[in-house]
């Protein structure tokens, strides 16, 4: 075996040393001779202001005509129904069996909102359920429903399965930007007379309710309402029908204050029954619901990062307690408003700071509304507010927030995306309103099917008790769901969570002065 000596090793590896030191030497060399390159500013004397400029802006009077006009289409639609101008209204349309007892925005969209259908049905196995039971019985069979409630997926499930039930039913949106087009479209070719499309005027969502009332030889002997606007439809405008109605359903605080109103007034001449405040609405559609949509409508409308922000929620019912409580998980400081002590002590028990709204209103990021009132958030506070501030709705009315005050000419609107409005003052701060105060989740985003399931059955069951209820067993006031149904709805949902029931034995139930079957709480339990 030959051998180097370890003198030559030496100087060959001092060699390569020194050619690789030369090589860097030379290219760093290069490099500092190269010409100076830096980002620069387009103007390094501009100074940051504090509001953005005015360049760009849309006339107020555009921008009125044209928030009330246009359609925009929210992320749950296939379809923006902004790339067509003419009117529902005006177009001559039929389904595939010749029918034209119905508007919507393009019933060629039937096919794309029947797969919508199908997927919300999925998560709705409970309603299927009551649907396969009941359907050979037929229990609303003569029943002629008229509708109003916002049209989605999931209230399609519902109004099929009425129809499947035995009842006829005519529809219309309770909402002008809650609509799902092509929902609306598959209900026209299924047969249903439905009246809705997204971005409805006010005087289309009128038109829309009459068109569902108003019609030769068909008239409506029960009412399923979400807001209370059907029913004062009907009360104002068609007297004689409202007599003949045998129950109406309503889902929303706001409608149901205007039924008590009216009970209290002695106005109201037919039962009614109360779904909003049944246990399966309110504990389960106000505020599970509403803890994950608050959070979908908000991030798909801006884009907002929650954390550290300072978020105020106007009112700490089910629905302020839900939102709160996804608000707080994602690390944002959250405020309470309320006029309840009641509300407000569980607010101050849960964690959060109980204040007015004129104590934060400069400092806050994000204004929600969950009160089902009016003015809550009034141009007083809207001038108060930081700029970038954002403002929304979470309650079903769009009274909530003053946005009538906002159409003045020293404001100046401009539309960025789908349902997101830049209200602009003269000094250049800009307020982020979003589904122009109307409901946030419903307008901007989509809600989670397998709560509207609940809320759904629930809305069915009301319909066949009121329905075959009787004569004198409801009177002409507002009723709560009997308890014993509002446990049923809940029996349905629980196989979807491979849940089991504990059953009591005969001593426990006679310990307790229970029955085996139910129901379990008195109805003055609070859950």
């Amino acid at each position: 075996m030959s051998s180097v000596p370890d003198a030559a090793v030496g100087d060959e590896l001092k060699q390569a040393k020194e050619m690789e030191d030369a090589e860097k030497y030379s290219f760093m060399s290069t490099l500092s001779k190269a010409p100076k390159k830096q980002i620069q500013f387009a103007d390094d004397m501009q100074e940051f202001t504090k509001f953005p400029t005015k360049t760009g802006r849309r006339s107020l009077s555009r921008s009125i005509s044209q928030s009330s006009t246009d359609s925009y289409s929210s992320a749950a639609s296939y379809t923006d129904s902004s790339d067509d101008e003419v009117s529902p209204r005006e177009k001559q349309q039929t389904n595939s069996k010749g029918s034209s007892n119905f508007c919507v925005k393009n019933i060629k969209q039937a096919e794309f909102g029947r797969r919508e259908i199908e997927i919300a049905e999925q998560d709705m196995s409970a309603l299927i359920s009551l649907r396969k039971r009941a359907q050979g019985e037929k229990p609303l069979a003569g029943a002629k429903i008229v509708g109003c409630t916002h049209i989605t997926a999931q209230t399609a499930v519902l109004i099929e399965s009425l129809c499947a039930l035995g009842a006829q039913c005519r529809w219309s949106a309770c909402n002008i930007y809650s609509t799902q087009n092509e929902v609306a479209a598959a209900l026209a070719e299924a047969g249903v007379a439905v009246f809705a499309w997204k971005g409805e005027s006010e005087d289309d969502f009128w038109w829309c309710i009459d068109r569902c009332v108003n019609v030769d030889g068909w008239q409506a002997n029960m009412i399923l309402d979400d807001g209370g606007d059907l029913t004062h439809w009907v009360y104002k405008k068609y007297p004689n029908i409202f007599k003949k109605i045998r129950g109406i359903v309503e889902e929303s605080v706001t409608g149901v204050h205007r039924l008590y109103q009216l009970s209290k007034a002695g106005k109201l001449c037919v039962p009614a029954m109360n779904v909003n405040d049944s246990v399966t609405k309110q504990k389960f559609d106000n505020l599970y619901c509403c803890r994950e949509s608050i959070l979908d409508g908000l991030k798909r409308t801006t884009d907002v990062m929650f954390g550290g922000k300072q978020v105020v929620v106007c009112g700490y019912g089910e629905v302020g307690k839900g939102c709160c409580a996804a608000l707080k998980a994602l690390g944002a400081i959250v405020y309470i408003t309320e006029i309840d002590p009641i509300c407000a002590l569980q607010a101050c028990m849960d964690g959060f700071r109980v204040v007015k709204l004129s104590e934060v209103i400069r400092q806050v990021d994000v204004v929600i509304t969950c009160t089902g009132n009016k003015n809550v958030v009034t141009r007083e506070h809207l001038d108060r507010m930081k700029n970038s501030c954002i403002v929304c709705n979470m309650g079903h009315s769009n009274t909530e927030i003053d946005v009538a005050s906002l159409r003045t000419p020293e404001l100046t609107w401009e539309r960025v995306r789908s349902q997101v409005d830049h209200v602009i003052w003269p000094d250049g701060k800009r307020v982020v309103l979003l589904a122009e105060g109307r409901l946030l989740n419903l307008s901007c985003s989509t809600v989670p099917t397998f709560v509207l399931s609940i809320t759904a059955t629930t809305q069915a069951l009301a319909l066949i008790e009121l329905y075959n209820a009787p004569e004198g067993r409801y009177k002409q006031d507002v009723y709560l769901l009997p308890k014993k149904m509002d446990e049923y709805v809940a029996s349905l949902h629980l196989p979807s969570f491979d849940a089991h029931l504990t059953e009591l034995t005969d001593d426990q139930a006679k310990y307790l002065g229970l029955n085996k079957n139910g129901p379990f709480k008195p109805n003055y339990y609070r859950y």
